[in-house]
């Protein structure tokens, strides 16, 4: 039994076929009682195929336009028109096979991680490594992770790495990793064997997350084809009409029986739904899990889109921007984050990793740390090459009065919306380390890309601060900002906005699993685990890059309108074929052969839903992504030197002024800096030019790397004859720098890097 349900569709199709071509062979050799039992033979199994479904449906009690086939192949054999009802029988199994085909390319696009699921893991002891049971695996466990293995857990990476990530985000290039980043369940070893610190569990890591997806992202009966089922209560009727009309005015049930076989309704029964689980499809290799047709549909009418910030518009991840330490202070503010991140190596708190990462990026040799102990709440401390440090809060690091160094660094970061922490050096403060959540670059041209797809209304919803809420919402492109919302305030904006029109909801947290639930859509950001927000929600990203969330909606939107032209153009030829018959122009034979094209046309309009439509990002050459993957890489190095020029102008506060680390900066900005800038100019430019259609899209980038050469030029010719008065210039020149920098760093990560 469990055969035959898996392959009753081919059987069915098969059986059909062979009888149908049987009898054409049979009548050719001219023995027409064999050839009209052969026919008869594929129609009775159409016919009680049929008869199947439509009991299933009156079970459901749900209308359904089966009844329109049942009817023709019962009228085909009752006016004794065999090989009519063979060619019905044939249709309607092919078209039965069709949707059995795309239902399981959808499954497989959705399931394939299934049988990759890691079940083992490596722990790395003192005496070699030793393999456990995933589900054994803990939290601070060290794990190897061999080359061409799945990682088991979620980790932060003790080393670099070579990952091969398609398997969650579809990309099928490897992708190095520094140590100290986040690495996820479920990717593959391309390269040397590595170590991680694992960060979850098993059961809390984003493969398990991603396998419970799949398991509810089956594809599910959408709006506009229970509409074409609904559409039965009013067709079946019509058609019935017509046919009974048809055979009183041409006293001819013949004439009954072609307009019910060419009244046959495959293209709302095939077409629609072809085309909603083919976007399912393409939504799952753009790395977006939509569970079921109605929630693609849904996607596609959404018009009013709110945001949560913290890891959706933001990296939801902490970036160090600056280490600060008193002038002229006893450790050197690259020996205080080196210090810092070889104590974090052993830590998996959540800022460890952003403080391991950024030394890394700044090519420091980290040493193994000894004594560690980490108390939560109170920070971490350990020796580090002999000395002691301590990481954590102010209250716990810095006893007794704090320094006005110290002060100034907090009022910073109040002011910058950062994060802090401390770093005491042999019981003696050292540094304060700043850490940012970064905007995600590409969330600005996501927001305008969704505005072009027919998002009419974006609106930020967050439980932050309203400052900062309101400067991430002025950056991205938002219409409305809602700070300081529980969830019950989010889940209060969301109805409220769903008043106004069919409302979209993005987040990733727990706390936004309510709000979720009462969008129309619920999308969430599952791309470092799952949680309740994925849960709760209708579609989920299990890549970490928000731009594949207009991808989702533009491909929800094309697998509809296809799905429409599918139907709209298959029934519109059905009805004309309907008058036809009625007038007794078309015999059943031929309609019903008529009525098999008309299904494969429309069926072949709905799989151009599988053919990729238009993204919201241009498309990049494999050598033109290499060399822009090389200069982010630069990019990326010199981001310390960026902020090393807001350093050096803060020293310059008081006398007596030390112009020494001004001169050692502009060393380092002309042979650096400017080098990666013109770099870009000659390089990086001239590709994204190409890529958007023009130099028009990149000019504003070219004039801001002149205004950077000018202003180092002016900062030399300061230099190169001081005068005392000019250090109040200095410190003017060395900020407005800084922010051009800033700005024209953000600018290219926005609208050239993200896009790799």
């Amino acid at each position: 039994m469990r055969w035959w349900a898996q392959h009753r569709e081919q059987l069915l199709f098969a059986a059909t076929t062979m009888l149908s071509l049987a009898g054409l062979a049979l009548a050719a050799t001219g023995a027409g009682a064999a050839a009209d039992t052969a026919w008869a033979t594929a129609a009775v199994l159409g016919l009680a195929y049929s008869s199947v479904t439509l009991i299933a449906a009156v079970r459901r009690r749900e209308p359904s336009v089966d009844v329109i086939a049942w009817l023709a192949l019962a009228g085909a054999l009752w006016v004794g028109e065999m090989l009519a009802g063979a060619v019905i029988a044939v249709m309607l199994a092919t078209g039965v096979l069709l949707e059995a085909r795309a239902e399981a390319r959808a499954r497989r696009e959705l399931s394939a991680l299934v049988a990759r699921a890691p079940r083992t893991a490596r722990r790395d002891t003192g005496a070699g490594p030793v393999e456990v049971p995933v589900a054994e695996v803990v939290v601070g466990d060290r794990l190897l992770v061999g080359a061409g293995e799945i990682v088991p857990v979620d980790g932060r990476l003790l080393g670099p790495a070579v990952l091969d990530e398609s398997a969650l985000t579809g990309e099928p290039l490897p992708v190095e990793r520094r140590a100290g980043e986040d690495v996820r369940s479920g990717v593959v070893n391309a390269g040397q064997a590595f170590r991680l610190t694992a960060t979850t569990t098993a059961a809390a890591s984003t493969y398990a997350g991603v396998l419970r997806l799949v398991g509810q992202a089956q594809a599910q009966s959408a709006p506009f084809v229970r509409m074409a089922d609904r559409f039965a209560v009013v067709f079946v009727p019509v058609t019935v009409a017509l046919a009974g009309l048809a055979w009183m005015l041409a006293g001819d049930p013949v004439r009954a029986v072609a307009v019910l076989v060419v009244a046959t309704p495959c293209p709302l029964l095939l077409a629609a739904p072809i085309a909603i689980i083919s976007g399912i499809s393409r939504a799952a290799r753009a790395g977006v899990v939509v569970k079921g047709g109605a929630a693609l549909e849904q996607l596609a009418a959404g018009r009013v889109l709110l945001f949560d910030k913290t890891g959706t518009l933001t990296a939801g991840r902490p970036v160090l921007s600056d280490v600060v330490t008193p002038v002229a202070g006893p450790v050197p503010a690259a020996e205080v984050l080196r210090l810092a991140a070889s104590l974090d190596q052993s830590s998996a708190h959540v800022l460890a990793g952003a403080i391991v990462t950024a030394a890394h990026d700044r090519g420091l040799r980290l040493s193994t740390p000894d004594r560690v102990v980490e108390r939560h709440g109170h920070g971490i401390a350990g020796l580090v090459g002999g000395r002691r440090v301590h990481l954590g809060k102010a209250a716990t690091v810095v006893p007794g009065p704090m320094p006005d160094w110290i002060r100034r660094a907090r009022r910073r970061a109040l002011l910058d919306g950062s994060l802090t922490v401390f770093v005491a050096v042999d019981d003696i403060p050292a540094g304060v380390l700043l850490l940012e959540d970064p905007i995600r670059p590409q969330a600005p041209r996501m927001v305008r890309a969704l505005r072009r797809a027919g998002i009419s209304r974006m609106v930020l919803v967050t439980g932050d601060r309203a400052d900062t809420a309101e400067a991430v919402g002025r950056i991205v492109g938002v219409d409305a900002v809602h700070a300081d919302c529980d969830p019950a305030g989010k889940l209060t904006v969301v109805r409220a906005e769903q008043d106004r029109a069919p409302a979209i909801m993005v987040g990733d947290g727990i706390n936004d699993a309510p709000a979720l639930a009462a969008a129309s859509v619920g999308v969430a950001l599952a791309a470092r685990g799952a949680t309740a927000s994925a849960e709760a929600a209708d579609v989920v990203l299990t890549v970490d890059q928000i731009g594949a969330l207009a991808d989702a909606i533009l491909i929800a939107r094309r697998s509809r309108r296809v799905a429409g032209w599918a139907a709209g153009a298959g029934m519109g030829l059905s009805a004309v074929a309907m008058l036809v018959a009625a007038a007794g122009y078309l015999p059943p034979v031929a309609g019903a052969v008529l009525q098999e094209g008309i299904d494969v046309a429309a069926i072949a309009i709905a799989l151009t839903a599988l053919i990729p439509g238009r993204g919201h990002a241009a498309a990049l050459r494999p050598a033109d992504v290499a060399t822009a993957q090389r200069l982010y890489t630069e990019h990326q190095e010199v981001r310390p030197l960026v902020e090393r020029v807001r350093t050096v102008g803060d020293d310059l506060d008081q006398p007596p002024y030390d112009l020494g680390p001004v001169r050692a900066l502009l060393a380092d900005l002309e042979l650096r800096l400017l080098a990666h800038e013109r770099a870009e100019e000659a390089e990086l430019l001239p590709i994204m030019a190409r890529a958007l259609g023009g130099t028009e899209a990149t000019s504003g980038l070219s004039r801001t790397h002149a205004e950077i050469e000018h202003q180092v030029s002016r900062l030399r010719r300061t230099l190169d004859d001081p005068m005392p008065e000019d250090v109040t210039d200095l410190r003017r020149q060395l900020y407005g720098l800084y922010a051009i920098l800033r700005l024209h760093n953000a600018q290219e990560e926005e609208g050239v890097f993200s896009r790799l």
